[in-house]
C-alpha cells in the first residue's frame, strides 16, 4: 500500500487526505498469521504467569516481521466471563512483541480496577487472554462517523481521555451516542454528552483480536 501512495507522488499526483488516511489503515489491518497469533498468546501467558507466581520475568527474542512492528496493544484477561484486567498503548516505541509482554503483565498486576483483588496463582487454568492489536487512530470531525462493534473510540480534551475498545460496544448492545456517553463519563472524566462538544477530540481506530482457541 505504501508503494502506491509513493508512485502516485512520484508521477506528482495529490491524493485526498481522505484517501491516504484510508491506505494506512488498511495496511495496518493485514491479518497476523496463525504463527505469530500462537508466539504473541504464548508471551503474553508466560509474562503473566511469572509476574503472578513471582517468577523472573521472561526474556523473548522474536525476528519476524509480523512481531517486530511498531504498534499500539491492549491486553483484555477474563476468568469465567469477568474481566480481571485491561491494560494497553496506543503508540509504542518497542516491538510488538514486547510491548504484549508488558501490557500482559500490567493487566494481571497494575489495573487500578483490581487493586485490592489481584489475580491469584490458582486462576491462571482458567485465565483467558485476549489481545488486540491497534491500527493507528484517526481523528473525526463527526462524532457519530463510526461503526459499532468495527471501531474503537478515543476521547481527549485537555488532560481528559478515556477509550473504549470495537468489542465493548459488541458486548453491551450499546447505541452510537450510549457508546460516547459512557465514554465519557466513565473513561474520560467528562460529562456525558461532552462528545457533542466540537472542543472535544474524537478519535476512531480498528483491532484485530487475538483469542486463545480461536
Amino acid at each position: 500500500m505504501l508503494y502506491f501512495y509513493c508512485r502516485c507522488i512520484s508521477r506528482r499526483r495529490q491524493l485526498p487526505k481522505t484517501i491516504i488516511l484510508f491506505v494506512l489503515i488498511i495496511e495496518a489491518e493485514i491479518p497476523l498469521d496463525e504463527q505469530a497469533k500462537k508466539i504473541l498468546l504464548d508471551i503474553a501467558r508466560k509474562s503473566i504467569h511469572a509476574a503472578i507466581t513471582g517468577g523472573d520475568k521472561p526474556h523473548f527474542a522474536c525476528d519476524l516481521p509480523d512481531l517486530i512492528r511498531k504498534s499500539g496493544v491492549f491486553v483484555t484477561l477474563k476468568t469465567q466471563g469477568q474481566l480481571r484486567g485491561c491494560i494497553g498503548r496506543f503508540v509504542s516505541d518497542i516491538p510488538l512483541y514486547e510491548l504484549v509482554s508488558e501490557m500482559a503483565i500490567s493487566s494481571a498486576t497494575e489495573d487500578p480496577r483490581f487493586e485490592f483483588n489481584r489475580i491469584k496463582p490458582l486462576e491462571l487454568n482458567q485465565l483467558k487472554i485476549e489481545i488486540s492489536v491497534l491500527s493507528p487512530l484517526i481523528k473525526i470531525s463527526n462524532p457519530l462517523d463510526f461503526e459499532l462493534g468495527k471501531h474503537g473510540i478515543y476521547i481527549k480534551k485537555d488532560f481528559h481521555v478515556g477509550c473504549f475498545l470495537p468489542q465493548v460496544a459488541t458486548e453491551t448492545g450499546w447505541s452510537k451516542e450510549e457508546f460516547l456517553s459512557f465514554c465519557c463519563s466513565s473513561k474520560a472524566g467528562l460529562p456525558a454528552n461532552a462528545w457533542k462538544n466540537k472542543e472535544v477530540e474524537i478519535s476512531i481506530f480498528t483491532t484485530e483480536i487475538i483469542e486463545e482457541g480461536k
